[in-house]
């Protein structure tokens, strides 16, 4: 099997998702601060399995010993660089998760709930306990849980069919069109910080760290047939579970138009 032998087994869900009702649903500011409240769940998850994926494929313990594969190792360790330490617009060093937050706050967005969130699973120290005590929706819920499980299987393939398929390979096309209809229906919001956000992540992971996602599945599953079958599933599923999220955030929006 081969990487494209995956993107056609993917394809419906990917057209689901790509064609999904929710990016016409963004039609006000408020709805726009809707969305980043969901969102911003898979931006911070996103940088769990890119950790993971480092914790799998580089030696970060001491004593430090070569990992076995030198190209994944370089692969994984260029995507962390930028999205743990990027540029921001105005210069200074940023994760893109700290980016997104900043990008929220300065369009109004609310992060109260993604701060307790967060505290909690510092405080119960069990991610699992926090997502299943939250106030989530049950589609984020489950968002989380099976990025979590994922990681907590230790499966480095299976992990990097989630961060591949799940992420790095749509991001490009779903923030291109969301993005045409922020610049549409917000001309008078000053929007700066979150443009350049996903600006930033169409020109990352379309011209680098797509291709770099890619070539790492590759390296990893090579000729073992069932490696490749578990890419197929967790591809599948991951892209189910962020289907689920875009119709969690389409609810929200939809209940918030009906209230006023």
């Amino acid at each position: 099997m081969t990487i494209s032998n995956i993107n056609q087994k993917i394809q419906e869900q990917k057209e689901q998702l790509l064609q999904h009702s929710l990016y016409e649903k963004v039609k006000t500011i408020e709805d726009l601060q809707q969305f980043l409240e969901s969102h911003v769940y898979a931006v911070w998850d996103f940088m769990s399995l890119l950790k993971a994926l480092q914790s799998k494929l580089t030696c970060t313990t001491t004593p430090w010993f070569a990992s076995q594969n030198p190209e994944t190792r370089y692969l994984i360790n260029e995507i962390v660089l930028a999205e743990e330490s990027d540029l921001t617009w105005d210069g200074k060093r940023l994760s893109h998760f700290e980016m997104y937050v900043d990008a929220m706050k300065a369009c109004g967005a609310e992060t109260l709930e993604l701060e307790a969130f967060l505290q909690n699973v510092v405080d119960t120290k069990n991610v699992f306990i926090a997502i299943k005590q939250s106030r989530l929706h049950p589609n984020i819920k489950a968002f989380l849980d099976f990025t979590f499980r994922v990681i907590e299987e230790g499966k480095t393939h299976k992990i990097a069919a989630a961060f591949t398929f799940g992420r790095e390979d749509l991001i490009p096309a779903m923030f291109t069109e969301i993005l045409k209809n922020f610049q549409q229906n917000f001309p008078e919001t000053d929007l700066s910080k979150l443009i350049y956000y996903f600006e930033r992540h169409i020109e990352l992971d379309a011209d680098e760290h797509g291709p770099m996602a890619m070539q790492m599945i590759t390296e990893l599953c090579q000729d073992d047939a069932q490696k490749w079958k578990d890419v197929e599933e967790v591809s599948i599923l991951a892209l189910e579970k962020r289907i689920g999220l875009w119709d969690a955030i389409e609810e929200k929006i939809e209940t918030s138009v009906a209230l006023v």
